[in-house]
């Protein structure tokens, strides 16, 4: 099956990054969201990413515009009608995505595939909530999506070969690196960038070092794009701790550490709201 026309669902930072990577490849994409403010915020991210590129020179105005030009933003699931492959990219609530799969595959054509960005929760129990369990997969991108090459695609208990090589085929079409997974808690890389994230948590915790100097040190020694401090003010606090909880099936290692769950509960969830364990200037 080929992809001609792509869908996201959910535009905040993940979704609105994933509808850009999709753009750069030339594909029309329908962006959804069920708060306008939350589209215009997903707009504006992507033509960020494109005006950086204009900025530096390494492309047109012209070109960053047409770019652009191909994602439509919609709250409704009307224009989904001719969309052949969806990535589901809101919250990490299984409840919430079974919701948008189910809409999903109600409102999607019957060969249509529907596709789960989440880093840790079970497609399976997405799949069950739909009529078309075969054509359920997962599609994990990477913070930040317009720039990691690595995307895991997950087979659940339904999917099938045709499936993921529709799948596969799209990532690649991306100019990404498609990474065959099975289904299990965290799938592949969670499963040791949440234990890593985790451990440095903990260690500042018991020496009491800066973060930033934690930071550094890490990311001179791993030759990471940033240290876990950062990503995780980036990826967002809540979202950490939900994956956190989701892994804590696989041992005391994944628990998620007190200073990550007492900034949660104090609403401070990282750049998004301008404080996590960093402060940031909005």
């Amino acid at each position: 099956m080929y992809v001609f026309k792509a869908g996201v669902v959910g535009a905040g930072a993940m979704g609105a990054e994933i509808a850009q990577a999709i753009t750069w490849s030339g594909l029309p994409v329908i962006l959804k969201d069920v708060d306008q403010a939350f589209l215009d915020k997903g707009m504006a991210r992507i033509k960020a990413i494109y005006q950086r590129r204009v900025n530096s020179g390494r492309m047109s105005q012209a070109d960053a515009d047409g770019k652009v030009a191909l994602v439509t933003p919609t709250l409704s699931y009307e224009a989904f009608k001719d969309v052949d492959l969806v990535i589901e990219a809101v919250p990490e609530k299984l409840d919430l995505k079974k919701r948008v799969f189910a809409d999903l595959d109600a409102a999607l054509p019957s060969m249509s595939i529907i596709a789960s960005n989440t880093s840790a929760l079970s497609i399976t129990a997405m799949a069950e909530a739909t009529r078309r369990p075969a054509k359920v997969v997962g599609l994990h991108f990477f913070y930040p999506a317009a720039v990691m090459k690595l995307v895991e695609v997950i087979a659940c208990k339904y999917t099938d070969e045709d499936t993921m090589d529709t799948a596969v085929e799209f990532v690649e079409g991306l100019r990404k690196l498609p990474v065959r997974v099975k289904e299990c808690p965290g799938f592949l890389v969670n499963r040791i960038l949440m234990a890593a994230m985790n451990q440095a948590i903990l260690f500042a915790e018991e020496t009491n070092l800066p973060k930033a100097e934690i930071d550094a040190v890490l990311k001179e020694k791993t030759g990471l794009p940033m240290g876990p401090f950062t990503l995780s003010d980036s990826l967002g606090l809540d979202i950490a701790l939900d994956v956190a909880q989701t892994l804590e099936v696989l041992g005391p290692r994944f628990a998620p550490p007190q200073s990550l769950v007492d900034l949660v509960k104090q609403g401070k969830l990282g750049a998004k709201t301008g404080e996590g364990f960093y402060t940031y200037t909005r």
